[in-house]
């Protein structure tokens, strides 16, 4: 039931789009087409929970112990993040060429993806408590993997829906002065009223 309710509230209540406004970069730059925001959401998913297990292991077993988490755990982050993705474009280069192919350009974008260092952030140094009436902790290994692929969850539906409304607003030409980011922006901001409708679910 707490990992139900976790992924509810990072998929719907708070999405990382539009209630925490990490990722804006990426959410409007690959929402033109709904293929494109499909490989983004995708690669999104598999990184962002690849790099919470890593970043929650670093802080937990090295920084902690040798007090370096106030430190360096931002530039830590930011290195681990960089270097995971490398890894993961090489190994998916060798192993699967086609699903390399067809990534493309998403995966090197999700370096510069603020909400993959964000994610890692809190979920080390956040208090969370999801079930009424437990006191708040920090989240376990189990509860960060699960809120990390909520979030990522959150950024692909938000980011698909979003590139479905912009297709269908390119079909009804609006005027010339709203085409391309005004109409984009508008439409996210409704978005996110809508998004809004969720809160007090969980």
């Amino acid at each position: 039931m707490k990992y139900l309710i976790i992924i509810l509230s990072t998929v719907l209540v708070n999405n990382v789009i539009f209630s925490q406004f990490l990722g804006i970069c990426p959410f409007l730059g690959t929402s033109k087409k709904t293929s494109t925001a499909l490989g983004m959401g995708a690669a999104v998913i598999f990184v962002l929970t690849l790099a919470t297990l890593v970043t929650w292991l670093t802080n937990r077993y090295i920084l902690m112990p040798l007090g370096l988490d106030k430190f360096l755990q931002t530039i830590a982050f930011i290195l681990i993040i960089a270097a995971l993705v490398q890894m993961v474009e090489i190994i998916l280069k060798k192993i699967s060429p086609s699903l390399y192919t067809a990534l493309g350009v998403f995966l090197p974008l999700i370096t510069t993806n603020c909400a993959v260092l964000g994610v890692s952030l809190t979920v080390v140094t956040k208090e969370f408590s999801f079930v009424e009436g437990q006191a708040a902790q920090l989240l376990s290994l189990g509860e960060s993997i699960v809120y990390a692929v909520g979030i990522a969850l959150g950024f692909a539906l938000a980011l698909i829906i979003f590139a479905g409304v912009r297709e269908h607003i390119d079909l009804m030409e609006p005027p010339k002065g709203m085409k391309g980011t005004p109409i984009a922006l508008i439409t996210a901001g409704i978005l996110a009223l809508a998004f809004m409708g969720f809160t007090g679910i969980v």
